[in-house]
């Protein structure tokens, strides 16, 4: 067990809280008064110092980490020995905020899941991190959410850039234990190989896939048989545990997680042009300011109409001059219909007047003059809805 620093300190830098631990190093925060900052001082563990190029690689390591310059990966700032303790220590940027492992745990512990949109954004951030180091030659090797932290204004920010080559000397393979984490890990590198940038792209899309399925595509009881699974089992279907999964996700991650990694993206910017063409996709579907895409809108009002829906429908332009359209038909259909009634009306009108004219002419009587008003209000009576038919369409 390491010794607890807190409360001590080391060259420049007073430590005050243990904010990390793993099985090669623990993280403080630590106060820097002469710069009145808090970083975040990551010290390895002494067996480390056992190995006899330990000195050489960590020194080349950190210095290469420290130059790596992109808002998603963690600022070093400088690294050290501390003979005193025969301590070796990097000197980084504190991020205020959880490791996404923790961010996760919180989640799982409220009942709430991470959405697509949310779990996609922080892919492409820990992605645009791995393209910038691997253009640099510089391979993490232990991407998991333990190694990726979220700060309190949202920014991913990937960490522990070459602890896994200062770590992985002659002494740890003696020793048999695995650099990388087994439940991240690739195929290759599970079978002991060393692995290369698309390895990265591998534990990548693990950590996507436990993001959108919550929970990681391989498990056991032991290390080793969680290496099998990844070095031999069939990718459990995300959709079998998550059915709202897209499509389009879906084929990134059975793309990523690859067996071979000849069969993978065959970098990180193919598969963040993957990821890219997935938001452009989502963001032409989405509703923008409360309205829908034309053509989306006018199915939504034809599929509401046919199932006899008559909740309000959102409006866009094109669905007001569909409007503007349909009421112009109806009002000329209704034109029509008035003439046809106005002109039925004047039929019946004449055919009455003649028959009167007639009994006049002929008959020896005339019809009794009470009758006639009768006639006359009927006549009223019609013309009255008639004038309110023409001014409804007029």
């Amino acid at each position: 067990m390491a010794e607890d620093l807190v409360g001590r300190r080391i060259g420049k830098y007073e430590l005050s809280e243990r904010i990390g631990r793993g099985g090669m190093a623990e993280v403080y925060k630590a106060y820097h008064a002469a710069l009145d900052r808090y970083v975040a001082l990551k010290v390895l563990h002494p067996f480390l110092g056992e190995d006899p190029e330990f000195k050489d690689r960590f020194e080349r390591e950190a210095r290469n980490v420290a130059q790596l310059r992109q808002p998603n990966i963690v600022q070093v700032y400088d690294f050290e020995h501390d003979e005193s303790r025969d301590l070796y220590y990097m000197v980084m940027e504190y991020i205020d905020g959880p490791t996404l492992r923790t961010y996760l745990m919180q989640k799982r512990f409220r009942e709430e899941e991470i959405d697509i949109d949310e779990a996609l954004r922080i892919t492409r951030s820990v992605a645009h991190a791995l393209d910038y180091a691997h253009q640099r030659g510089m391979i993490h090797r232990d991407i998991k959410p333990a190694n990726i932290m979220i700060d309190y204004d949202g920014r991913v920010v990937l960490t522990d850039f070459g602890i896994a080559r200062i770590v992985s000397g002659p002494h740890m393979t003696a020793s048999g234990s695995m650099v990388g984490t087994p439940t991240y890990m690739s195929p290759e590198q599970g079978l002991g190989q060393a692995g290369d940038h698309r390895s990265d792209i591998y534990s990548l899309g693990v950590v996507l896939f436990q993001l959108v399925t919550g929970t990681v595509p391989y498990n056991a009881d032991t290390p080793i048989a969680v290496v099998l699974k990844h070095v031999n089992d069939p990718l459990p279907p995300p959709n079998s545990l998550n059915p709202s999964i897209p499509e389009g996700v879906e084929r990134i991650i059975y793309r990523a997680l690859a067996k071979s990694p000849d069969e993978r993206f065959q970098d990180v910017q193919e598969m963040l042009s993957a990821l890219n063409d997935l938001s452009a996709a989502a963001r032409l579907s989405i509703p923008q300011h409360g309205e829908l895409p034309a053509a989306t809108a006018e199915t939504a009002i034809s599929s509401s109409t046919v199932v006899g829906q008559d909740a309000p429908r959102p409006w866009t332009k094109s669905s007001r001059a569909s409007q503007t359209q349909v009421e112009g038909r109806r009002r000329g259909c209704l034109t029509w219909l008035l003439v046809l009634i106005l002109a039925a009306g004047a039929l019946a009108a004449g055919v009455y007047l003649s028959y009167t004219g007639l009994l006049l002419q002929y008959l020896p009587f005339v019809p009794d003059p009470a009758q006639v008003p009768a006639h006359e209000s009927t006549l009223s009576m019609l013309a009255g809805p008639l004038a309110g038919v023409a001014a409804h369409i007029f």
